[in-house]
């Protein structure tokens, strides 16, 4: 990584377009409204009863590891969803929950990898960082969806296989004489499986005892989730009729106290960067501005992506969908396309639409223009692992593609912090 040591005195320059997108998908979420409160029904029946063909792995199979995001649903407590998610595929546009649990394969893989909130990679500061924002460690592992409902709590990987049917003290999530409420009642949390200490971290609360929280800004639902999780002894020790132990993850308002908490203190977790949430954010599947993923070497061991060897390539590496009409895009709605290949290139190498293909950036790099891309040098490199749903999103690619040249550093949060608060106080310093 080049060096680029000069500490900025003023706020960073916004090199993308992802506040005008966050402005945006604010906008819309106070416009646009679903039944998300039939949809996180349909969820929990859909996550607890799944087809065969997402039996759990055998122990000796190694789990896809995948980002997750959730489904929308709507109650009293308002949750807007910022965009339509719809699919490539005709067919599998209109599919509900119920249905998807009988899809096979790929296409199954393509519609849970649809189902959880899928945070953007950090490209620009966001405005009003201090006021507007919440951060929090985000920790090393696996995200799931946990279900509880019926005497029994199933956790499910983004592409639906199983990764853990255990007891659990989650509201209905045991066949206990203790057991309260309908056995209809069901809870969806949103978690990282943290294999060191075998504990499922919550970083959401999507449902509780069948009241939806879709629609919930995330002040309200972090509210809920301290308020309600350790009501249910759920982050107990591990006992007969509690076999994982579930832990919360604490929450700051994004000032310099907060943000040096998150970033600097300690932590029972192995740290994978840093998520940050726009306190009026709903929860809602796909990618989203206005939950953001950010790192630096500090607090993440994975900053530049790897190569299947556990190296960092010499130069960086993407992986894009190829569409019908031979364009190649990221897995954003709408897609971003970063160029065109060739008909009879395609038919040589028998590439058809919906494939995922890598590409290496070559020495031209990325030609970006009003914080859209423009041009690229892409080189094929061949196909992705067919076990592999989407493609990279335009956020994660242009991050990448920053951390190697001039990457957004941690004294920028700050900068963009003191700048909103007139110098920060007496706020404490960041420590490394």
């Amino acid at each position: 990584m080049a060096p680029h040591d000069i500490r900025r005195p003023h706020k960073r320059p916004a090199i993308s377009d992802q506040q005008k997108r966050r402005e945006l998908s604010l906008q819309r979420q106070q416009q646009n409204r679903r039944d998300a409160q039939q949809q996180a029904r349909s969820l929990a029946s859909t996550l607890l009863s799944l087809s065969s063909s997402f039996d759990e792995p055998s122990t000796s199979e190694p789990v896809l590891e995948i980002e997750l995001n959730e489904l929308e649903s709507g109650t009293e407590c308002s949750l807007e969803i910022l965009s339509e998610r719809e699919f490539n595929e005709p067919a599998l546009k209109e599919l509900d929950v119920r249905q998807a649990s009988k899809l096979k394969s790929s296409e199954a893989r393509k519609w849970f990898s649809k189902q959880l909130l899928l945070p953007e990679w950090m490209i620009d500061v966001p405005d009003r960082l201090s006021d507007e924002w919440y951060v929090f460690a985000r920790p090393s592992g696996k995200r799931c969806f946990v279900v509880s409902s019926n005497g029994t709590t199933i956790s499910r990987l983004r592409n639906g296989s199983i990764l853990h049917r255990f007891p659990s003290s989650l509201p209905n999530g045991a066949k206990t004489k203790k057991a309260s409420g309908s056995g209809q009642t069901y809870s969806i949390l949103d978690c990282i499986f943290h294999e060191t200490d075998q504990t499922y971290y919550v970083i959401d609360m999507i449902c509780w005892r069948g009241y939806s929280l879709y629609d919930c800004a995330a002040e309200f639902r972090f509210f809920w989730l301290n308020s309600k999780l350790a009501e249910s002894g759920a982050c107990e020790l591990p006992s007969y009729y509690h076999k994982y132990k579930f832990s919360l993850v604490p929450v700051y308002s994004c000032d310099q106290n907060g943000l040096h908490a998150a970033y600097a203190g300690a932590a029972p977790f192995v740290k994978d960067g840093l998520l940050f949430y726009n306190k009026h954010s709903h929860y809602q599947p796909g990618n989203t501005p206005l939950a953001l993923v950010w790192k630096d070497e500090n607090c993440s061991q994975y900053v530049i992506d790897t190569d299947s060897n556990g190296q960092v390539p010499s130069q960086q590496q993407l992986v894009l969908e190829l569409q019908s009409d031979g364009k190649v895009a990221t897995s954003d709605d709408p897609p971003v396309y970063f160029g065109c290949l060739d008909g009879d290139f395609l038919g040589k190498l028998g590439l058809s639409s919906g494939n995922l293909l890598r590409f290496t950036i070559g020495d031209g790099g990325l030609t970006i223009v009003d914080g859209r891309i423009q041009g690229a040098d892409l080189q094929y490199s061949g196909k992705v692992n067919r076990a592999r749903a989407f493609a990279d999103s335009y956020s994660k690619v242009m991050f990448q593609y920053a951390a190697r040249r001039s990457p957004l550093k941690i004294d920028d949060l700050l900068a963009s912090i003191n700048s909103s608060n007139d110098g920060g106080g007496h706020d404490s310093e960041m420590v490394g």
